[in-house]
């Protein structure tokens, strides 16, 4: 299944961030792929806050690797820009995380290909003509 955001102000990912969180329900790897800049922390920091039910900052765990949000729903937040290899995803535990049930949102998810489940949300995010709104493609797959 395929549902596409189209023209969407970068600020207003709400609607976006939303509907991913009806997927919650019965998914729970979200894959996000877009350029440096093309807004993916910015609808994660959305779909967390709907998901947690806070008012919380989120950021991208650039660094840390995965940030945890509890809330309503607790939420793996999985930064995978710096990483080498599947390896290191494997040495850090993620391959656990992803598989626990927990709903994991994944940035830079092909860096870690190889261990993603094939039941999963991709979110395709890509900037308009216009640098100041995106297109959001999200693809469901449903089978094992």
């Amino acid at each position: 299944m395929k549902k596409i955001f189209s023209h969407v102000p970068l600020p207003e990912m709400k609607g976006v961030a939303s509907y991913l969180a009806t997927l919650a329900e019965s998914h729970s790897v979200f894959a996000f792929y877009g350029q440096m800049g093309a807004g993916k922390t910015t609808l994660i920091g959305e779909l967390v806050r709907n998901l947690v039910n806070e008012k919380i900052d989120v950021t991208s765990p650039t660094f840390a690797l995965v940030n945890v949000y509890e809330g309503n729903k607790n939420v793996y937040h999985f930064d995978c820009y710096r990483l080498e290899s599947p390896e290191e995803a494997l040495n850090a535990g993620l391959d656990e995380m992803i598989y626990d049930g927990t709903i994991c949102l994944i940035e830079w998810p092909e860096k870690i290909a190889v261990l993603l489940p094939k039941r999963l949300v991709e979110i395709h995010i890509t900037a308009s003509e216009n640098e100041s709104f995106r297109n959001v493609e999200i693809i469901i797959t449903d089978h094992d």
